[in-house]
């Protein structure tokens, strides 16, 4: 961390970064529209229903998305205490993809509010599912990456075969939502979808931000921290249902997004250091940057077609993540 800048100052800066982006991506589309034009109502009804009801929505919820992974993203590197961990690579988002896909080919007939988190609650079941057996895997060999690697590539050639067979199954209309969940898309978003992402994301990470002093507890180890006072196997426990919950919600809103919680907390983690009480808030700030700029070239860099946001994220996270491994190879060379 650069002694001359306190981390508060670049939490700031991007906050700020956050707003102008934000207030930016609104206006930006193959439709031209500006505030100026729309607080002096200069613009159509249709254009105030473009910007109000179809962009302003999908900007909103990129800024949780992207805040969500890249905390989630932060949440299992601290937990497996590897900067290398991340919820897609280690398999989360493909098994919470795998039971969204189950829930889309075989529904179940809910009363109510509850078909409005019948996807997010299937996405929870199989991100879950992948999180206590990587725990599992972590406790048995010691937190090993290549271990948990292996078996993140393991679990992701399995839940992608089984999406594939229900992919082969599955009629046209559900073949599109399946293509659309494997390449990330939140050409989805509407003001509803908005309401159910808030309602578990927000929560979620006020939460995880309230641990973070804990996650700090456990970089010392298991060992330590208990003599600190820290119950571990629950404060583990609470952080694997997060990150779960965070992934699981990602998954059924707006498909498998890889990278950004690979990218960000590694990025935050250079600048801020290795405190949660600041790498998590940064994460937040900085994937909603991320998410948001990668989801405004998605949708303009065709236009009017769209580009999956998720092959944007990929093209972004690939190269780094290459290099982030040759680096630490070099470090441990050395």
């Amino acid at each position: 961390m650069n002694p001359r800048i306190s981390p508060r100052y670049w939490l700031a800066a991007m906050l700020v970064l956050l707003i102008v982006l934000t207030l930016c991506a609104a206006n930006i589309g193959p439709v031209k529209l500006s505030f100026y034009r729309l607080i002096s109502q200069s613009l159509e009804a249709g254009h105030w229903n473009i910007w109000l009801n179809i962009r302003l929505p999908r900007v909103l919820l990129a800024v949780l998305i992207g805040a969500a992974l890249a905390v989630s993203g932060a949440i299992m590197q601290g937990l497996f205490r590897n900067p290398l961990a991340d919820p897609g690579l280690l398999g989360i988002s493909t098994g919470a993809a795998l039971c969204v896909a189950v829930a889309i080919l075989f529904p179940l007939p809910l009363p109510g509010i509850l078909v409005l988190y019948g996807h997010t609650v299937a996405a929870f079941v199989g991100s879950i599912a992948v999180c206590v057996l990587l725990y599992a895997l972590s406790r048995t060999g010691h937190g090993n990456l290549t271990r948990l690697l292996l078996a993140g590539i393991a679990l992701n050639a399995l839940a992608g075969a089984a999406i594939g067979v229900l992919s082969y199954i599955s009629d046209d209309q559900q073949l599109r939502q399946f293509s659309l969940w494997s390449m990330g898309s939140l050409g989805r978003a509407q003001w509803s979808t908005l309401a159910i992402a808030s309602s578990l994301i927000i929560p979620a990470i006020v939460i995880s931000l309230r641990l973070s002093r804990l996650l700090n507890l456990l970089q010392l180890g298991d060992e330590e921290a208990h003599y600190l006072g820290v119950n571990v196997e629950s404060v583990k426990q609470r952080l694997l249902l997060l990150s779960a919950l965070l992934i699981a919600t990602c998954v059924a809103m707006s498909g498998a997004i890889g990278f950004i919680g690979l990218v960000i907390p590694h990025l935050i983690r250079l600048q801020l250091g290795v405190d949660h009480r600041w790498l998590l808030p940064g994460s937040v700030l900085g994937g909603a940057c991320l998410l948001l700029i990668a989801d405004t070239l998605a949708r303009t860099l065709a236009s009017p077609a769209e580009i999956p946001v998720g092959l944007i994220t990929s093209l972004l996270g690939g190269p780094y993540f290459l290099w982030l491994i040759l680096r630490r190879r070099e470090i441990n060379n050395a």
